[in-house]
């Protein structure tokens, strides 16, 4: 469950006991990886695949993740994951095997990070509506560079109330208001247009086709269009790594998600 403090972590580095996502550019991370001994993640095999997704056509209707009903339906129990979660996961998954099949992103990946940071979009009592929408809202904590976080400051919000406003990361997946911007998508967007967007990793055209970062279907997908932007190929481990790293720049946050999606492969 996710608090909204933050605690002293491995090495003296303070981190989020929120296991917040701070997906910011390299340069904006401020957190130190590793103590200056062995990295024992470096080895770290990458989780499997899990359970093998159906074959579903991908529709370009708002009925998007409905064909996979079933299949999330008869494993929700096992993984204790909502049903809706489940079936954002494997949209996501299907829909980026479609895209970028050299990435080989599975669903227990995204599972394991949307575990990690909401408990799947539970945290504090949140529900996820049949369309997706996670409300209330989560939200974390203003990153205003104290207690070891990231100062960012969120420039829309800042621009239209004419003083700072610090980000703060939202959504079942945790993302800041400048990283959405760049990779936030609607997942019910017509296929033919999220495929392209999806295909060439590039922001979408308008702010209607960004989706919402509250809604689990739009930011599981956009959660599994940065990892794979910035793992390259999730089926080695050094690729697998280097994406969840890129998430969170925490070798123990490598572990968190590691734990996790691994136990989605039994």
């Amino acid at each position: 469950m996710m608090q909204s403090a933050y605690t002293p972590g491995t090495c003296g580095r303070r981190i989020s006991a929120a296991r917040i996502a701070l997906l910011v550019p390299a340069f904006a991370v401020v957190a130190v990886v590793g103590c200056g001994g062995p990295d024992h993640e470096a080895g770290l095999e990458p989780p499997g695949a899990g359970e093998p997704l159906p074959a579903i056509q991908l529709l370009a209707d708002d009925r998007h993740s409905d064909p996979l009903g079933d299949w999330a339906q008869h494993r929700a129990d096992k993984y204790g994951i909502p049903v809706r979660a489940l079936r954002a996961y494997g949209y996501a998954a299907v829909v980026l095997a479609r895209t970028q099949p050299t990435c080989h992103l599975g669903w227990t990946t995204l599972a394991g990070i949307g575990q990690v940071e909401s408990d799947h979009g539970r945290h504090r009592g949140a529900t996820i509506a049949t369309g997706g929408m996670v409300a209330p809202p989560i939200r974390g904590i203003a990153l205003d560079g104290t207690n070891g976080t990231a100062r960012i400051v969120d420039r829309d919000a800042t621009a239209s109330t004419g003083h700072t406003v610090y980000a703060r990361a939202a959504g079942p997946f945790q993302f800041i208001p400048d990283t959405w911007k760049r990779w936030g998508v609607r997942a019910d967007t017509d296929y033919r247009t999220l495929a392209n967007t999806v295909k060439n990793a590039k922001p979408v055209v308008s702010r209607e086709l960004s989706g919402s970062p509250d809604n689990i279907d739009d930011a599981a997908l956009a959660a599994g269009r940065y990892l794979c932007a910035a793992g390259g190929d999730l089926a080695t481990s050094s690729g697998w790594r280097k994406a969840i790293l890129a998430y969170n720049h925490s070798t123990t946050y490598v572990r968190q998600v590691h734990a996790a999606a691994t136990s989605y492969t039994r």
